[in-house]
């Protein structure tokens, strides 16, 4: 195994097709691929219609277009860093995100993140899905949103049921398509549609207003961190972490800010349009006739990210069947997961009533909070308590050392949450700190800082000298690969039976 084989579905065996693993750890007989990758897959999970209207948000409450696009590129620049490191974890350790989370939550304490995870996706898909029908009902005049749901969760459903490596290689096809027709238009609309000169300033700037838009971006970037690694985690653990890191960061940063701009760009030519109606109208002002047919290039992408979600969410329903009863990870559990998450996005669709713009904004908001304590004590372990070290066969062991509940990492969580709360500003709540500070809202930085500086104390009574030997010990019974950043590794088949007890 070395980092220069490609990572496409004809790297995958001829039984492999439609992929079988799940929440299994990664044998090293299957790894392959290159960390860049990693860049075409998080580009285009990010250039999509939903990421505009992301970037419309700070617009819908009066910012300018430059206070939009500082909001954006700096929210977008702080969210992603998490996903990026995050993403490093999986060649290393060649498990699904939430797996590795055990190490933190505990066997069953995971399922309360997993479950949180699950619902932020199944509304992810429902806002794409959304879009997906509004975009079908204007470029072919049918409007029959329960078809249009249908269509796009029986597409999104079965690629994510083919899996890791067709997923991998869609993206980049995709990502072509979008460079020719997005590209052209997004530079094109520069030159051809002049914003009034105020909008390149920052008239009456407004803190609440910054940050609405800040903390969206940075939601947003931060939102792929629950399962980025298990769109990493068949590379080699050879794999250079500062490249998978890197171009994680790059695909998220570069196709986040460029659709986020490009909602803000046109939020202020066209004040108050809704997203998809702003995409044609704007398309048409450039070259006439061609709102439709972009609007139709774009439906890939919502299908594609709508794709991305069900395959991690499929993981996390696992994980948590996984957690209270062990279960054998087959295809057919994975294929039972993807349609399970599919439908409920489709159902919940159907249930559903309210303004886009109104509920995505509240949506985001909220991720954030939730997400926030996960992230800050996951990587606190992964990178200076454990510094990436585990024993992985103890992960699929309840009675393992990692035990069925991890109270370190679920205290330090929920202070995070706790200390949120007095800075927290929703739509339907706005904390005491918050509304003295006129509606500035730090809750990210108090619960990134009030997380890991917990996790950290709690972390000083963990037996990490007991942990390592077990993770040696297992590395010589069994070629268990998983040791830190990075070293040597010995290119050994692996039975991955060893690693479920």
């Amino acid at each position: 195994m070395n980092e220069t084989t490609d990572s496409t579905s004809a790297s995958v065996p001829e039984q492999e097709r439609i992929e079988s693993r799940s929440i299994d750890w990664v044998p090293l007989s299957e790894r392959s691929g290159k960390p860049w990758s990693l860049a075409s897959l998080w580009f285009m999970a990010n250039a999509n219609v939903t990421t505009l209207a992301t970037g419309m948000l700070g617009a819908a409450v009066g910012a300018t277009f430059l206070t939009s696009a500082l909001a954006i590129l700096s929210g977008v620049a702080v969210g992603t860093i998490f996903t990026a490191f995050h993403s490093a974890q999986g060649p290393q350790l060649g498990l699904p995100q939430m797996i590795q989370s055990r190490a933190q939550f505990g066997y069953r304490g995971v399922i309360l993140v997993c479950a949180i995870v699950v619902f932020s996706l199944v509304g992810f898909n429902m806002f794409n899905q959304m879009l997906g029908a509004d975009v079908l009902a204007m470029t072919t005049g049918v409007e029959n949103d329960w078809i249009w749901y249908a269509l796009q969760s029986v597409l999104a459903v079965t690629l994510a049921i083919f899996g890791y490596h067709w997923i991998h290689t869609t993206q980049k096809w995709l990502m072509l398509l979008f460079l020719v027709t997005f590209g052209v238009f997004s530079v094109m609309a520069l030159f051809v549609v002049p914003l009034d000169s105020a909008q390149y300033g920052f008239g009456d700037f407004s803190w609440p207003a910054f940050l609405i838009q800040f903390g969206a971006a940075a939601a947003y970037g931060l939102g792929w961190a629950p399962y980025v690694s298990d769109y990493s985690r068949y590379l080699p653990p050879q794999t250079s972490a500062t490249k998978a890191t890197a171009y994680t960061y790059g695909g998220v940063f570069v196709g986040g800010s460029w659709l986020m701009l490009l909602g803000a760009f046109i939020a202020a030519a066209l004040t108050g349009t809704a997203p998809l109606e702003g995409v044609r109208d704007l398309a048409n002002q450039v070259v006439p006739g061609s709102g439709s047919w972009l609007l139709i290039a774009a439906l890939p992408g919502l299908i594609s990210v709508i794709t991305v979600n069900i395959y991690a969410a499929a993981m996390e329903l696992i994980t948590i069947a996984d957690s209270i009863r062990p279960v054998t990870p087959t295809r057919g559990i994975r294929i039972l997961a993807c349609v399970v998450v599919g439908a409920a996005a489709f159902i919940g669709n159907m249930l559903s009533t309210g303004s886009f713009l109104d509920s995505f904004g509240a949506f985001l908001v909220i991720l954030l909070y939730i997400l926030v304590p996960w992230t800050s004590v996951n990587l606190v372990d992964y990178y200076f308590v454990r510094r990436g070290t585990y024993a992985i066969r103890e992960i699929f062991d309840r009675n393992g050392i990692y035990g069925t509940w991890g109270t370190r990492g679920l205290i330090a969580y929920f202070i995070g949450i706790v200390a949120m709360i007095p800075f927290a500003m929703t739509s339907w709540y706005t904390g005491p700190i918050a509304e003295a500070l006129g509606g500035v809202d730090l809750a990210l930085f108090v619960g990134l800082a009030a997380s890991g500086v917990s996790y950290l104390v709690l972390a000083r009574g963990i037996d990490l000298d007991h942990e390592w030997r077990l993770s040696d010990e297992h590395r010589r019974l069994y070629g268990e690969h998983a040791v830190a950043f990075g070293a040597p590794q010995a290119d050994t088949q692996l039975d991955e039976a060893n690693f479920r007890p």
